[in-house]
């Protein structure tokens, strides 16, 4: 706790020196405390710089993207709840956190890289997670049905729109249904997976794994992902963006979910839609691909579009839905 703390003040006083004595007073801790807090922090890899007759502070310049870090950003509610654990690299952190899940991790687990080598979005393609980027996942046992789960994404994706527009402050819109667009680019992509318990018809335990993009990878997005990949931030973040941005999708995400009102999510999620009034095309798993006008998102957040020709409005609750050329063009 006392290592939390001192980060937190540290952060709050970037580039500013604070003394031991300072530090012990404002904690109401002994200056040994500090001593050790800041001996720890120093061997897990923060930056911590010491003057003697001047005392601690971080680097202006300093990304940090520590467990410590974030928690000393979270709100006491859900610094209570949760437990952060940050690693370089992960093959994937929802693949990770499926592992503590099954051998019985406690709900509020969350596991952030800073890099992965083999991330996964949804139906199974790969997510491209180069450093540079927030990777994170985060464990929860919801006492809900498998019909319910699809507000966890919705949760998930106002909170880290929130979280967004927070830190880069520009305006954060929703494609149906997990993923995040500014100035018309993904930036963002949430897996949602879940386990169910078969007795009991409820979900074992649920997992929602937002990844954000923050600037553009240095050698340029892959060939694929050209016209379609955004980012936050078109040059460097600015000094602690990530740790900033995980604890502010925390901070957001924590409170909506412990609610239990997940319904009272659903204006939110529709007012930010990017897709209603756009013609699309969609492809609906193993059948045929066809044109359709997006008319908005139902109860259930189902996508309700009416396909081209048709007076019938179709109710989607899974499947792909891509922005027709004519609109594609003008969102690039």
């Amino acid at each position: 706790m006392v290592k939390q703390q001192v980060l937190a003040v540290l952060e709050k006083a970037r580039g500013q020196y604070c003394s031991g004595q300072e530090l012990a007073q404002q904690l109401g801790v002994s200056r040994t405390a500090v001593w050790k807090a800041v001996a720890a922090l120093r061997a897990d890899g923060v930056p911590i710089q010491a003057v003697t007759n001047r005392g601690y502070a971080l680097p202006v310049d300093a990304d940090i993207l520590h467990a410590d870090a974030v928690t000393a950003l979270l709100t006491p509610e859900a610094a209570k709840a949760l437990r952060v654990e940050v690693y370089d690299r992960l093959p994937g952190t929802n693949a990770a956190l499926r592992t503590r899940a099954a051998e019985g991790a406690p709900e509020g687990l969350v596991l952030i890289a800073q890099a992965q080598s083999a991330g996964r979005g949804r139906s199974g393609r790969s997510f491209f997670s180069p450093p540079g980027g927030l990777y994170m996942s985060l464990l929860l046992r919801p006492e809900l049905g498998a019909r319910q789960a699809v507000f966890l994404t919705v949760m998930a994706a106002v909170a880290a729109a929130r979280a967004c527009e927070s830190l880069c402050g520009v305006p954060i819109q929703i494609k149906w249904v997990n993923d995040l667009w500014k100035d018309g680019k993904k930036v963002c992509g949430i897996l949602t997976e879940a386990a169910m318990d078969v007795e009991s018809g409820l979900l074992d335990y649920a997992i929602v794994g937002p990844g954000f993009n923050l600037v553009p990878p240095p050698e340029g997005w892959p060939d694929e992902l050209q016209g379609i990949a955004g980012s936050l931030f078109d040059t460097a973040p600015p000094p602690g963006a990530r740790a900033r941005l995980a604890a502010a999708f925390l901070n957001e995400f924590w409170p909506l979910y412990r609610s239990s009102h997940y319904r009272a999510v659903l204006p939110e999620y529709r007012t930010r839609q990017a897709l209603p009034g756009r013609r699309v095309e969609v492809r609906p798993g193993h059948a045929d691909a066809y044109r359709a006008t997006v008319l908005g998102i139902d109860e259930e957040c189902r996508l309700m579009v009416r396909p081209d020709g048709q007076n019938a409005t179709v109710a989607l609750s899974s499947g792909e839905v891509r922005i027709v050329p004519e609109y594609a063009a003008s969102e690039s």
